[in-house]
């Protein structure tokens, strides 16, 4: 498939808030409470990143003033269930922020803002899980890597800022979960990613045209110019370069930042530089993820358009 930018962007950056705002209410309900500015500055981090997904959403429509018509579908699509929880999500992240603002304790709204994170990843991950003909994202280990990887992302920014804030309570306790949530992220996509590799398309050639010959080599991409079917799923990257992402997201998405925030657990006096490095290193990371996640899905639809010998 070929990645949109405003998708990725709009999964990252709401994966990235979704996992900031549950950690922010796991600590809040288990009684290890954030600092208030802490909490304001956490959720104020999780809503920008939120409304930037949202708006980048809307650059992946043909006609956007439409966008309200998404919901219509919400009995049978998960795209329109994503559309009614995302803002949905967004109205109870602000509205915990003016709570916390006012000096106010409401133990629903961050039990509420969980439930909330958790539909949100359900959805977005269905999407694409749903689709049973593209087997590279047909699976649980979609909705796992999705959790999985927004968590990560969400704890080590947590983490970051907490220190411009110089929260130290803040990192003691959530430090060691940054740490341990980028290794259990990176396991669930090392996971998926070998999975995917060894993936075998159901169809083939010979299927698709009907012709049983032992040997059927498509000579033209199907048509005689570019249309839809020909730009929008197929990437066009080589193999060469998809191994080469495939390397980068190991890097920076999972290896990278844990090499850093092992450094930083470990000593207490570790300056913050290291955790705002470790955030750094990891969005790009995750950025590269998702564009992997679209670049490794194989739509049936190119054994007609795409492969040319």
């Amino acid at each position: 498939m070929k990645p949109a930018f405003s998708v990725i962007s709009f999964t990252a950056a709401a994966g990235t808030a979704q996992g900031l705002v549950v950690m922010l209410a796991v600590a809040t309900l288990t009684g290890r409470d954030a600092s208030s500015a802490m909490t304001l500055t956490c959720l104020a981090v999780a809503l920008v990143l939120l409304v930037l997904g949202l708006g980048a959403s809307f650059l992946h429509l043909g006609r956007p003033e439409r966008a309200w018509r998404a919901i219509a579908m919400w009995r049978t699509s998960w795209l329109s269930r994503e559309v009614i929880v995302l803002p949905a999500f967004i109205v109870l992240v602000a509205a915990w922020a003016v709570a916390v603002q006012q000096g106010l304790r409401v133990a629903a709204l961050p039990a509420a803002a969980v439930l909330g994170a958790a539909l949100l990843w359900l959805c977005t991950a269905q999407i694409y899980a749903c689709l049973r003909f593209i087997a590279e994202w047909a699976h649980p280990l979609t909705l796992i890597t999705y959790t999985l990887t927004g968590l990560a992302s969400g704890a080590v920014l947590s983490c970051a800022l907490a220190a411009a804030v110089g929260d130290g309570a803040w990192l003691t306790v959530a430090g060691p979960w940054a740490l341990t949530l980028t290794f259990a992220a990176w396991a669930a996509r090392s996971a998926s990613l070998a999975r995917n590799a060894t993936l075998k398309p159901r169809s083939t050639a010979q299927s698709a045209t009907g012709l049983h010959a032992p040997r059927v080599v498509q000579k033209s991409m199907g048509m005689s110019a570019g249309a839809f079917n020909t730009r929008e799923f197929f990437h066009g990257a080589t193999a060469v370069v998809l191994r080469q992402v495939r390397w980068l997201v190991h890097g920076l998405a999972y290896a990278g930042p844990a090499a850093l925030m092992v450094a930083a657990v470990r000593d207490p006096t570790a300056p913050a530089a290291l955790w705002w490095a470790a955030a750094a290193l990891q969005a790009p990371g995750v950025l590269a993820d998702r564009w992997l996640f679209f670049a490794q899905a194989r739509h049936p639809q190119n054994l007609y358009y795409q492969a040319v010998s």
